[in-house]
């Protein structure tokens, strides 16, 4: 273990809006040891996910909050350097699902979701915390067991030119979906539409639901038979106004009010799901975990085919993980936000 000293960034307070570097602070404490049951990994790459902004409010429903003074919690791949449990020995690569954190070092306790990965010739390693972790995982499950796309229909994706909803709209163009993105940018609208194939996409900024609204009718005559949601908010609203009938609305996430604090508004339009007989279900990846194996090697043979294109947004050094996560919240990372923490070429 080349390191005695583990650098942690820690959650310093709460934060009001978009994270900023105020909300965090630094510490070195020394490399812990495990227990019984636990494994010590270095971490080589830690996933930046807009989750993450969630887990800092102090009424986080899914996962309990981030302690104020703990280190930030995070997925990250990295290296056994010492284990005590007989699931994983020393060298293994493996992948900890929001069990490790912004730190050089983290334990991994019989709870902590761990997953061995091994070093292919095909892809790079990081490759498991990018389109074969999270990343891929998450729209893969969601669009095809939630949305269900069949031939002809039409599937609306919003943030569609981030890391998940580029990919599920692309899935959906897979399964002979039309597929129409929501974006922050017009250049990130022409980037779905000639370089991932998404077969139109618009800008929301500056619209309330109701101009919102005209833009989806006009690019969804028929209506949305598939919405996948990674926004929340007014763009939700103007989706349940243009629901096909029996439509699937796959809830993967509401970016659009992680940075806000007290009562969330809305949905307004609530009463389409009940009018258009559709179908809201929202969904945890880790809850597939049976099925990881089979989805990627299927992920595999559409990128190998060409089908599935992704892009990666990496900073290198723990001290690039702060200003990197704020990227999140203002639409500056063109890809997947990872931070690389080793010098190896993984």
């Amino acid at each position: 273990m080349p390191h005695t000293l583990n650098r942690q960034i820690t959650l310093a307070r709460r934060p009001d809006g978009i994270p900023e570097a105020d909300d965090f602070a630094w510490s070195k404490v020394p490399v812990p040891e495990p227990a019984d049951g636990e494994v010590l990994i270095q971490n080589l790459y830690l996933s930046l996910d807009a989750a993450i902004r969630s887990w800092m409010k102090p009424d986080c429903t899914y996962f309990p909050p981030i302690p104020i003074g703990a280190p930030v919690r995070s997925t990250a791949l990295g290296r056994v350097v010492k284990s005590r449990n007989p699931a994983h020995k020393e060298g293994d690569y493996v992948v900890a699902y929001a069990c490790s954190a912004w730190q050089d070092y983290s334990v991994i306790g019989a709870d902590g979701i761990l997953h061995t990965v091994q070093p292919s010739p095909d892809f790079p390693l990081h490759y498991h915390l990018s389109i074969f972790s999270a990343m891929g995982l998450t729209p893969y499950f969601g669009m095809l067991d939630i949305g269900q796309p069949k031939p002809g229909e039409t599937a609306l994706i919003s943030a569609a030119a981030g890391a998940v909803g580029s990919i599920a709209g692309q899935i959906a163009k897979i399964k002979g979906c039309r597929v129409v993105g929501i974006a922050g940018s017009d250049e990130k609208c022409r980037m779905l539409v000639d370089e991932l194939g998404f077969d139109a996409a618009f800008n929301y900024k500056g619209k309330n639901t109701e101009q919102l609204s005209r833009d989806i009718a006009e690019l969804c005559p028929k209506g949305v038979d598939i919405f996948f949601d990674n926004v929340g908010g007014e763009i939700l609203d103007a989706a349940l106004l243009n629901l096909a009938m029996f439509a699937r609305i796959a809830f993967c996430g509401a970016i659009g009010d992680y940075t806000k604090s007290g009562p969330i508004p809305g949905p307004y339009n609530y009463w389409q799901i009940l009018a258009r007989c559709a179908t809201v279900r929202g969904f945890l990846t880790l809850y597939y975990q049976d099925q990881f194996p089979a989805a990627i090697a299927e992920m595999k043979g559409w990128v190998d085919s060409g089908q599935l294109k992704f892009s990666e947004d990496i900073s290198v050094g723990l001290d690039s993980t702060i200003p990197a996560f704020a990227k999140l919240f203002t639409g500056a990372n063109t890809g997947k936000l990872l931070v690389k923490l080793t010098d190896e070429d993984l």
